[in-house]
């Protein structure tokens, strides 16, 4: 479709052992060259993450194409803090391509908490509540010079058309599955749910990975990578992915979101958990069995 943007073959990912992170911050940062360099456990996809010492991360992109957030986020970061209610990852230092790895990287705070999950939150609504008031407060942020949709961020913040043809080819896939009539008919109001307001800042990947609980409440918001300026609708996914009705209602009223906007959040929802769908059919995993969860919450409303 004219207009829309190539997404391009899926990103060529290389490889980082510890070895390596510690003869990179020996050579480029010395001062932290004998603190202890281990992996974090689930660091994520996108990028390698590495423990340095007790309080610091080195995080490394994955691919080249995860490696065109490194400087916005050292650009945007220091801006954002202050202003959102949350603690974010606001980059101690930038490192450089070197020992045979490519590009640039970064050395952030580590900051403890919990990964999510609907378990791990024993009061959905005020959950619900304190997300909403995070990303109302990233909504207001200046939006001067900041990042448009791009590469950088996988075209977060643009049309949901962009994944039309990832939508469409999990739907065969699933054709037989799932009730690929419901599930089609919510993608196709959200592709019609055109957008047309003022840029605004948006995280672009709320999944529950990046939001950090302590004694089961939101502490912290990380991984910016996908953040930018455009239509914040993606960043209504986590509606659907993690939050109970009750939570996902007063999510909404919080936030004042109109039909148009949450039919396109519904939709961004959608796209990812048809593609994780697609990816684990068959599969009785824990992976699995959450995506199907997921589906239901959508399909739910």
């Amino acid at each position: 479709m004219s207009g829309i943007p190539d997404l391009g073959p899926p990103p060529e990912r290389v490889t980082v052992h510890v070895g390596q992170v510690r003869r990179l911050i020996g050579d480029q940062f010395p001062r932290w060259a004998g603190l202890p360099v281990r992996p974090v456990a689930r660091g994520g996809w996108d990028n390698f993450t590495f423990h340095l010492g007790d309080t610091m991360v080195a995080r490394l992109p994955s691919a080249a194409e995860y490696a065109l957030a490194v400087g916005k986020e050292q650009r945007w970061l220091p801006v954002l803090a202050p202003q959102l209610p949350l603690p974010v990852p606001v980059p101690l230092a930038q490192g450089h391509p070197g020992m045979d790895y490519p590009f640039s990287w970064s050395v952030n705070p580590w900051l403890p908490g919990e990964p999510a999950s609907i378990e791990r939150i024993p009061d959905p609504v005020p959950f619900a509540l304190d997300l909403a008031g995070f990303v109302a407060a990233l909504r207001s942020v200046d939006t001067d010079g900041a990042p448009r949709p791009g590469k950088h961020n996988w075209f977060r913040g643009a049309t949901l058309r962009t994944y039309e043809g990832q939508a469409g080819r999990a739907l065969a896939a699933l054709d037989g599955h799932l009730d690929v009539g419901l599930a089609d008919g919510i993608w196709q109001a959200a592709l019609a749910a055109l957008w047309d307001g003022a840029d605004v800042w948006f995280h672009g990947d709320l999944a529950p990975g990046n939001l950090l609980l302590d004694g089961g409440k939101l502490a912290a918001v990380i991984d910016f990578g996908t953040c930018g300026v455009g239509d914040p609708s993606c960043d209504l996914a986590i509606a659907w992915t993690l939050l109970t009705a009750d939570g996902r209602q007063a999510f909404r009223e919080r936030l004042a979101i109109d039909e148009a906007a949450w039919a396109r959040g519904r939709g961004w929802a959608l796209w990812k958990t048809l593609v994780a769908c697609a990816q684990t059919v068959g599969r009785t995993d824990e992976e699995a069995a959450n995506a199907r969860r997921v589906l239901g919450e959508i399909f739910s409303g």
